[in-house]
């Protein structure tokens, strides 16, 4: 029976998907905040209601925080279960993961862009390197429990 031993460095691991993430949704909720206020955009609506003239410049922030939203929490799983094979790894890419996440945000809220591409246009795709390195930590960790190591 394989047994789990807690790496050296998996205090980077808890930091890094632990505070990490919440500091990264408080700083893209206050851009959505600073959004409502600026486009005039009143709870409990989401998105900007049909007829708001800057209803696409407050969804793309919304949209923004939402996409961190919808993925957030099975990256923060992952990285805690991979970062117990690779921490440095899963550390490492919790601050690409939530860069990237920023910069998803700055980019999909830029209306200059086109919004097929925006996302991506400042640099987001380092969100991805992270997410990697997680989702392969994981499943070697889950392929080394198989083996029996």
């Amino acid at each position: 029976m394989p047994s789990i031993n807690v790496p050296e460095h998996y205090g980077w691991v808890v930091l890094g998907s632990g505070i990490l993430p919440v500091v990264t949704s408080m700083v893209l909720g206050g851009d959505v905040m600073a959004a409502r206020k600026k486009y005039d955009v009143q709870y409990p609506n989401l998105y900007a209601p049909p007829g708001n003239k800057n209803a696409d410049s407050f969804n793309r922030v919304q949209r923004g925080h939402q996409n961190y939203l919808e993925g957030v929490d099975s990256y923060c799983i992952m990285t805690l279960i991979g970062g117990l094979k690779h921490p440095i790894a899963c550390a490492v890419g919790s601050v690409l993961y939530c860069a990237g996440s920023l910069l998803y945000m700055k980019g999909y809220s830029d209306v200059t862009l086109d919004v097929k591409t925006a996302r991506y246009k400042k640099g987001a795709a380092i969100k991805w390197i992270g997410f990697f390195a997680s989702f392969i930590s994981t499943i070697k960790l889950g392929y080394s429990f198989i083996k029996g190591e």
